[in-house]
């Protein structure tokens, strides 16, 4: 089946909902969502999946954009949750999204602060990770080893580091996603190929194991969608759909640089927290050119926001960390924009920055089944367990899950798109440290659709020129005809983070309004 999302699609696919009795029904779109959607459909079953609102809309676009093989978790002795995340990255980085995930080289700045003893230790922490990705089977030239550089090699792939004390740094190797929410998008995608019927702006007002009441948000018309199972992956929502349920939120919160703020960063940077042995802030240089940095872990109560704010203080505090490792200080004024994700925590005693990532699967008799915790690293591997539990709670005739080995759309054979590092021993990639352009840039986001895409460039002049981050007409064309953009919020929010930062939302408003005209 054609894996298109579109308004005409959403429509005829509405339609059809009202008068089936789904093996599944799925009700949040973010990655474990879509991730379910896709697993059920896989298997043969018949499956609706909605959201409230867009694909991507809550946590799963807020994060730092790392796919990480658990090494933290593996420090605090959770060495389960370590090796699921170890398995899930080479899972990613090797078969089913390569275009979306790379290796990227990370520093942590031996600085004062960080003892030789301590250093030490973290030398024996990162090759303990380089254990964790040989027992989960990855491939060292999809996932370059540990190693310890000197100070000016440091200096040669994060030129902004200040030089004042510096011994030189531990240079490691994880994932990163070129973008959080079109990986989502890739599954949602992937799923409506498998035969998934994926309908946004679909609110689920009230749910039970045998369905659910729904409101089209753009219309208000209220309709029944019924199913033999239901899995709520609705994340820090959750609790409003299977009461009974205690979370506790987590902000994670980020700041956005331009690049001339921070320029020469080739590879991220691991600064340590003071008074914190095991917790780092993260500096990640995107390939928009754009700079993030984070992240909090602060406790959130009350009413859960559809969209959090970001709260001075944090940004405070994150520039404050950040500039303690730096040659020139970043100013507040120089940040372009921020953003924070709330990650859905399962209740319990302690910070939540020792909570545990590992998810929880909570069912009742009547075939609902919530999945919440966990992270976006091992989305997959949460879908194919919310997935389990519903075909035993709903006795269904499926197979076991085949989305370890599937491919999303767009990805290409292992290597074929440049998916291994192929850089030198100092960790620089040729052309790094600036914006990815042209070509590279469009296969590092729609892999084996990047043709299509250029083609769509040569219909007309202003489909091919690039706006704010690089972005382009057709991109945003693409967008509505085939990866179920609705509006300029959807353009510009999610299929792009062009509004990551407000001025380059506001100059963009224009093309997204033409592309949805064209």
């Amino acid at each position: 089946m054609n894996s298109s999302l579109n308004a005409a699609r959403r429509a005829r696919e509405l339609a059809e909902v009202r008068d089936l009795v789904v093996d599944v029904l799925v009700v949040g779109l973010g990655a474990t969502g879509a991730g379910a959607a896709l697993d059920a459909a896989s298997r043969g079953l018949s499956v609706a999946a909605i959201d409230a609102h867009d694909l991507a809309f809550g946590t799963s676009r807020w994060s730092s954009k790392m796919i990480h093989g658990g090494l933290r978790y593996l420090a605090k002795g959770q060495v389960g949750v370590a090796y699921e995340s170890a398995v899930e990255r080479g899972h990613l980085l090797g078969r089913t999204a390569p275009h979306l995930v790379r290796a990227h080289p990370y520093l942590l700045p031996l600085v004062p602060e960080i003892s030789r003893r301590h250093a030490a230790l973290l030398m024996t922490g990162y090759r303990l990770g380089e254990g964790l990705r040989v027992a989960a089977r990855t491939p060292r030239h999809l996932l370059p080893g540990p190693s310890r550089i000197s100070a000016a090699q440091a200096l040669a792939l994060a030129s902004p580091l200040s030089s004042r004390g510096l011994r030189g740094a531990l240079l490691s190797w994880d994932g990163r996603l070129t973008d959080d929410a079109r990986l989502v998008v890739a599954v949602a995608r992937t799923a409506a190929a498998h035969g998934a019927r994926i309908l946004t702006r679909c609110r689920a007002l009230e749910l039970s194991g045998d369905g659910a009441l729904v409101r089209d948000e753009l219309d208000g018309d209220t309709f029944t969608i019924r199913a033999r199972t239901v899995v709520n992956a609705t994340g820090v929502w959750a609790a409003g759909l299977h009461p009974g349920i205690r979370l506790r939120p987590s902000r994670g919160t980020h700041l956005v640089l331009r690049s001339e703020t921070l320029p020469g960063l080739a590879a991220g940077l691991h600064v340590p927290i003071p008074g914190e042995s095991n917790r780092f802030a993260l500096i990640l240089p995107q390939p928009d050119g754009r700079v993030h940095v984070g992240l909090t872990d602060e406790p959130v109560d009350g009413p859960v926001p559809d969209v959090p704010r970001v709260p001075e203080k944090d940004v405070t505090f994150l520039l404050s960390i950040l500039n303690s490792v730096l040659e020139e200080p970043v100013r507040r004024e120089d940040v372009a924009g921020t953003y924070a994700g709330l990650r859905p925590l399962l209740a319990a005693d302690g910070r939540p920055a020792d909570l545990s990532r590992r998810h929880a699967l909570l069912s009742r008799p009547d075939g609902l089944v919530t999945i919440v915790g966990g992270k976006l690293t091992t989305y997959r591997r949460m879908a194919e367990d919310a997935v389990d539990r519903a075909v035993s709670l709903g006795r269904l005739g499926a197979g076991r899950s085949r989305t370890a080995e599937l491919p999303l759309v767009g990805a290409v054979p292992d290597g074929a798109n440049g998916a291994g590092p192929g850089r030198g021993a100092d960790g620089r990639k040729s052309g790094e440290g600036g914006e990815v352009r042209g070509a590279d840039r469009l296969l590092e986001r729609y892999g084996n659709e990047a043709g299509a895409v250029r083609a769509l460039m040569a219909e007309a002049s202003w489909l091919a020129e690039p706006g704010p981050a690089g972005v382009t007409g057709a991109e945003l064309v693409w967008a509505v005809r085939h990866e179920g953009a609705l509006d300029v919020d959807d353009l510009l929010d999610r299929r792009t983070r062009v509004g990551l930062v407000p001025r380059d939302r506001d100059a963009a408003l224009p093309l997204a309004r033409a592309a949805l005209a064209y």
